[in-house]
């Protein structure tokens, strides 16, 4: 989801200029799905002006814990401020008297108070504090795992099934272990309305649980700064009633698809990230790519045409645009991308130029296969 939602809602949020803020919403996105959600307040009773929706089985702990250490801090800090104003009032200098006021040495009973009361409030916030992180922490016997994996700037998640997906499918109430991996610099996911945020390292695997306990579609971003486009690197983790109706989701089966439909899923697990569909971003914009004659950073141009697409997806800085060198940021696909998922790329290329190009039947299954 997109971080200017409240700034957009609050531009004008008048219910006969929603449509128009979906799109907007979803043009943003570039792709993503933005639920109606998105764009009203929500009336889960769970959720409150500073946090979202509790949607995991821990959130509603980590609130209680927040709001316990927010009040106490909170009255503490009011005690303190009166007492000092107080005593600065009491005790102030007045009639030119200077002598020192008898006083007591010490009184014990205030003395053991102020000690021994914050003492065991600290041991309790420690002890609540502890008991939430291992909950977090220690995985859950029946627990489904769930292979995430991040990239400058997309996230591909790849489920028991063999299914994988742009975005996260859980299972409502569904114990869930993420495996998480970074194939180059260090990111972080973060789900607000499970409570839930961990790191992903490069050179090694860290991992995340979590049981959702809601229905519904919750934000997911990195929020570990991994270069220019990690703004843009945000997804949805949607909750569904059943296996079945996340496998309704994630099931992909490409000779049902047209080519170009095959191309347009790729495209949005492996390339969102960095080329958007109708704006430059990291990378040139899809939408009138093909064949134009792109200017590369040498001076010369060229045709983008089927080998300039497939030796840009394989070797990226063999012919870099100009304007985004003097290397490109752009990883290489060679062996993770094969020649026909290339073929598909290069046929939603070319039905976002002309859709009436490509053919919108199904691939069907390769006389090979059958």
């Amino acid at each position: 989801m997109n971080w200017l939602y409240p700034t957009l809602i609050a531009q004008d949020a008048v219910d006969a200029d929603k449509q128009a803020i979906m799109d907007r919403l979803s043009e943003l996105n570039n792709g993503t799905s933005v639920p109606e959600s998105a764009i009203e307040r929500t009336t889960d009773p769970s959720a409150s002006y500073w946090f979202p929706e509790q949607a995991s089985e821990f959130a509603a702990d980590i609130d209680f814990l927040y709001y316990a250490i927010l009040w106490i801090s909170t009255i503490f800090f009011i005690a303190i401020v009166f007492f000092m104003v107080y005593f600065c009032i009491r005790y102030r200098r007045r009639g030119g008297v200077i002598d020192p006021q008898p006083s007591s040495s010490h009184n014990t009973l205030i003395e053991i108070l102020w000690s021994v009361g914050p003492s065991i409030i600290l041991v309790w916030m420690f002890y609540a504090g502890a008991e939430g992180f291992f909950d977090m922490r220690v995985e859950r016997p029946d627990a489904e795992e769930i292979q995430v994996t991040a990239s400058r700037w997309n996230w591909v998640f790849t489920y028991p099934d063999g299914d994988s997906s742009a975005e996260l499918h859980l299972v409502n109430n569904k114990p869930v272990k993420l495996i998480m991996q970074s194939t180059d610099v260090l990111h972080s996911m973060f789900i607000p309305a499970f409570r839930q945020k961990m790191d992903i390292v490069p050179g090694r695997y860290t991992y995340a649980y979590l049981t959702p306990i809601m229905e519904g579609e919750f934000r997911l971003a990195c929020t570990e700064y991994c270069g220019t486009g990690h703004s843009k690197m945000r997804t949805m983790c949607k909750v569904h009633a059943s296996k079945e109706a996340r496998k309704s989701s994630t099931e992909w089966i490409e000779p049902e698809h047209p080519a170009w439909e095959n191309g347009e899923r790729i495209y949005k697990i492996n390339c969102s990230g960095c080329h958007k569909v109708d704006v430059a971003a990291t990378g040139p914009q899809f939408k009138g790519l093909w064949g134009k004659q792109e200017e590369l950073i040498d001076g010369t141009k060229v045709l983008v045409d089927e080998n300039y697409i497939s030796e840009s997806i394989k070797y990226p800085d063999a012919k870099v645009v100009a304007g985004y060198g003097p290397v490109s940021k752009m990883n290489s696909f060679k062996g993770k991308l094969t020649d026909a998922d290339i073929n598909q790329v290069i046929a939603y290329l070319k039905y976002l130029n002309d859709p009436d190009s490509v053919s919108n039947e199904p691939e069907g299954i390769p006389e090979e296969a059958k």
